[in-house]
């Protein structure tokens, strides 16, 4: 059973922010897995690695996604079991749903987890303010 991960994305105020940082740490080499650092190891990593994604919550909402590639524990400089999640480069839009803020990330069932939308589907003439506003309100 497929087991997705749901962690804020801090200091990122768009999904076209959240793709440009991932298109710069894969650099030339588009197919390059994006990596983050993490200070607790996900203890369910087969199911996550069963086609689980990284779900990003964007300024207060469920907003886009990666798909998980690998899990990989390691000791940072100072000995401190530490993990790096390593994600497909592609940021997937998902439908926006509201979130509160938490801490680290959470596990996120397959069937809880937010749809995926094309680029069409977001209305691309709404202003990014009104579509934050709109889903604070929960009416998107």
């Amino acid at each position: 059973m497929t087991v997705h991960l749901l962690k804020l994305c801090v200091g990122v105020s768009s999904i076209d922010a959240l793709r440009q940082s991932a298109e710069r740490r894969a650099g030339s080499d588009s197919r390059q897995a994006m990596r983050i650092t993490t200070r607790t190891a996900p203890k369910r990593v087969d199911e996550v690695l069963a086609d689980g994604s990284l779900y990003w919550v964007i300024k207060g909402s469920v907003q886009a996604r990666q798909r998980v590639v690998g899990i990989e524990p390691f000791n940072d400089a100072s000995g401190v079991a530490r993990v790096h999640i390593l994600l497909a480069p592609d940021v997937v839009a998902v439908r926006p749903r509201p979130c509160r803020p938490f801490q680290g990330w959470r596990y996120l069932r397959a069937d809880e987890a937010p749809v995926d939308v094309s680029a069409a589907a977001m209305d691309e003439a709404m202003p990014a303010a009104m579509r934050r506003d709109l889903l604070e309100l929960c009416l998107l």
